[in-house]
């Protein structure tokens, strides 16, 4: 029964595409539910996130497999199957391997070496293994997979380099600061930009958050989303002595922190160091107050060489995940080989055999007063009891050839046998 991988992701659909198909956490089980109930899927995990949408399954026809998987997608989401079609992809059991990997090691993200997808699948592949929906196939292949992915994690500094402005500057202030924790940020400007380094520093600990904005009503809006505390913006001075990190992002045409508010700034601080991270274009903040003591001021141009030099970093680190990811494929791949019925009944016969002849030689050696007739008959009679004693589970397993859980049956004889050793 072949694996089979379809799907949609970042690189094949857009998002109005992407967002039809997707599947809420707190509905997987009904989703999975409803895909196990077509006559071909044996196994099944669904994955979905904000970037992708994949079903991997074990089924028992390739085509009508894939069929039943294109027909899910229009049924369970009520949209028509040209809608989405043109997006989705179908990976044969090799390249469903690979691909699984790769997703789960994060080389396949929009921004490769992001932490998040690892969990994502676990908890996607754990939703499945408790409704039932996995068998032997897919429980070796996420539990594997899951593998691959904290070993490229730790044996490779993929996740390690910052890839975006705001994370590059929250990098730039832990070389500043031993630590964010309990750092007192201060905010100017309520934009996008200005939100996201906001979540980077207070995941690092950094608080409290002081924002300050022109129009106070989004001062305070953007204050709330992280409990923070809305600086009126005429007081932006007094109250930035009492910050550590300083991240100005505004649509103003000039300077609105010179060298001289910055020194006054420095005085009532008695010149405890202060970071100021320039994120605005034009320029918010003037060069000169770097040249002050105890000041550190990184700007856009700043924030973008870090992430350039990060992302050729991430790239180099990135080869050394899809070498780790090849050699857990093939891992994988011959475990899977295995598992057919037709070489497993041959080293079963060949295992039979060899203890066979080990406890035939141990006999006939004690036996050493036998004539060549009777030797023949012990012989006969070692050979008669193993093919004996192989005869049903052999039948069995060919009977279990096309049916859903053979790999099942497969994979237990292998395990009580040893065959693997």
């Amino acid at each position: 029964m072949p694996i089979i991988g379809a799907g949609l992701s970042h690189k094949t659909a857009p998002v109005e595409v992407r967002e039809r198909l997707s599947i809420n956490e707190e509905k997987l089980p009904e989703a999975l539910e409803r895909l196990s109930t077509y006559d071909t899927i044996a196994e099944a995990v669904i994955l979905s996130t904000c970037n992708r949408t994949e079903i991997y399954v074990v089924a028992t026809d390739l085509e009508k497999g894939k069929e039943q998987i294109v027909n899910f997608l229009s049924v369970y989401h009520e949209v028509p199957e040209n809608t989405f079609s043109d997006c989705l992809y179908f990976l044969n059991e090799r390249k469903t391997v690979h691909h699984l990997f790769r997703v789960v090691s994060s080389l396949d993200s929009m921004v490769v070496g992001e932490a998040q997808i690892l969990g994502q699948v676990k908890q996607s592949y754990m939703i499945a293994y408790e409704n039932g929906n996995t068998g032997t196939i897919l429980n070796r292949l996420f539990r594997h997979a899951l593998e691959c992915g904290k070993k490229v994690r730790s044996d490779t500094a993929i996740g390690e380099m910052p890839v975006s402005v705001s994370y590059a500057a929250v990098q730039l202030a832990k070389t500043v600061f031993e630590s964010l924790e309990k750092r007192p940020v201060m905010v100017i400007g309520a934009g996008k930009m200005s939100e996201l380094t906001i979540k980077h520093l207070v995941s690092n600990g950094a608080s409290p958050i002081l924002v300050t904005n022109r129009t106070f009503k989004r001062a305070k809006e953007l204050a709330e989303k992280f409990c923070g505390i809305a600086i009126p913006f005429e007081e932006k001075f007094e109250k930035m002595s009492e910050a550590d990190i300083v991240i100005s992002s505004t649509g103003a045409p000039s300077y609105i922190i010179t060298r001289d508010d910055a020194l006054n700034v420095m005085r009532a601080r008695r010149f405890k160091p202060i970071f100021f991270i320039d994120i605005a274009v034009p320029r918010d903040v003037e060069p000169g107050i770097g040249e002050i003591e105890n000041v550190f001021l990184y700007d856009i141009d700043d924030l973008k060489a870090v992430v350039d030099e990060s992302l050729r970093e991430r790239k180099q680190e990135a080869e050394k995940g899809e070498e780790i990811v090849r050699e857990e494929v093939e891992k994988f791949m011959s475990w899977l080989g295995s598992l057919d019925v037709v070489p497993t009944i041959k080293e079963l016969r060949e295992k039979m055999e060899s203890i066979r002849e080990m406890e035939l030689s141990k006999a006939l050696s004690r036996l050493s007063k036998l004539d060549d007739r009777e030797k023949e008959v012990v012989k006969a009679l070692a050979s008669g009891i193993i093919n004996k004693v192989l005869h049903t589970p052999i039948v069995k397993l060919k009977e279990k050839a096309n049916e859903k859980d053979v790999y099942e049956c497969v994979d237990t004889i292998r395990h009580l046998f040893e065959l693997d050793k």
